[in-house]
C-alpha cells in the first residue's frame, strides 16, 4: 500500500504542476484516486517484476490477460451498487489517456525514488534499475515530469536534518 501511496502522491502533484504551469486541464484528484488502485490487481496476481513482466511480447501480453482477468474478479466481489464506482478505477484502460500518462509516470518516479533509496543504503542490486529508470525519466515529454524531477525529485531521499536545511 505504501508504492501506491507515493504514486498517488506524486500523479496528484504531476497532475497540478501540469494544470498551474503547463496549461493542463485534468482534474488531479481524480488521478490521484485513481492512482491508488493502479496496482489492484496485485492482490490476486501478486507482483511479477518489471524486468520479467516485459521480458517478451509473449510475456506482456499474457500477462495483461491475467490481470484483465483479475480486474473482473476484484469488481465481481464488490457489492453490484458500487461496481460501476469501483470499474474505471479497478479497469484502469477505461482511463483518459492523460490519466494514465500521469499515473504511469508516477509509478517510475516512484520506482526511481525507491532505487535511489536502496543505494542510498549501500544496495548495490538496485543500480542498473536505477539507471534504467532515470534515462526512462529524462526522455520524458511530459514537461510535468521534467518539472517534478528537478523541483522534489532532489529533497525526496534528504534526511529530517537535510530538509530542515533548506528553510
Amino acid at each position: 500500500m505504501e508504492h501506491s501511496w507515493e504514486v498517488a502522491v506524486i500523479a496528484h502533484t504531476l497532475a497540478l504542476i501540469k494544470n498551474r504551469y503547463f496549461n493542463g486541464e485534468v482534474d488531479a484528484n481524480a488521478i490521484a484516486t485513481a492512482a491508488l488502485y493502479h496496482d489492484i490487481t496485485e492482490v490476486i496476481t501478486g507482483d511479477l517484476p518489471t524486468p520479467i513482466k516485459y521480458h517478451s511480447d509473449a510475456i506482456c501480453k499474457a500477462y495483461k490477460q491475467i490481470e484483465q482477468q483479475a480486474e473482473h474478479e476484484l469488481l465481481a466481489l464488490l457489492p453490484e451498487q458500487l461496481r460501476a464506482d469501483f470499474d474505471a478505477l479497478v479497469r484502469q484502460e477505461q482511463l483518459p489517456e492523460a490519466y494514465k500518462q500521469i499515473i504511469k509516470a508516477a509509478d517510475k518516479i516512484s520506482a526511481y525514488l525507491k532505487c535511489q533509496a536502496e543505494l542510498k543504503a549501500g544496495n548495490q542490486e538496485f543500480e542498473l534499475a536505477a539507471e534504467q529508470l532515470a534515462t526512462l525519466i529524462t526522455q520524458s515529454e511530459q514537461p510535468e515530469v521534467v518539472f517534478f524531477m528537478q523541483a522534489f525529485a532532489p529533497s525526496c531521499g534528504l534526511t529530517l536534518d537535510g530538509l530542515m536545511k533548506t528553510y
